[in-house]
């Protein structure tokens, strides 16, 4: 039986993302269980946040032992799509280049009769 390693690939990132996001989710119970604690709640009921627990850290277990199982999908290859510029797009671009081109140019033709005009005003006084 030939592994289809695309496939596992995608399973790999599939079960790779809810590791993650059960990490998460587990920080996240945690972090509240903390500022609960801090902001005086001492009533607080490790029945409720006992089993959430344990129902993540299992949850992130598996998904970590997927992960494993489909890290085979790793090593495939991607590939690259290199899209090949028609005359007519070329085309566009490099007029768009030169407007861009022409603004920048104004701009800095602005700037230096500014400065002309700046520097005048200063030797007249």
């Amino acid at each position: 039986m030939k592994k289809d390693l695309t496939l596992y690939q995608r399973k790999y990132d599939l079960y790779r993302h809810h590791a993650w996001a059960g990490s998460i989710l587990l920080s996240v119970l945690l972090a509240i269980r903390v500022f609960l604690q801090i902001t005086g709640f001492k009533d607080i009921p490790d029945i409720i946040i006992l089993p959430l627990g344990i129902i993540l850290v299992i949850y992130i277990l598996v998904s970590l032992g997927f992960t494993y199982k489909y890290r085979s999908g790793l090593i495939v290859e991607q590939k690259i799509v290199q899209k090949i510029e028609t005359p007519e797009e070329a085309f566009k671009k490099q007029k768009i280049s030169a407007k861009i081109e022409k603004e920048r140019l104004k701009l800095e033709k602005k700037k230096a009769k500014a400065e002309v005009k700046k520097i005048k005003k200063s030797t007249k006084k």
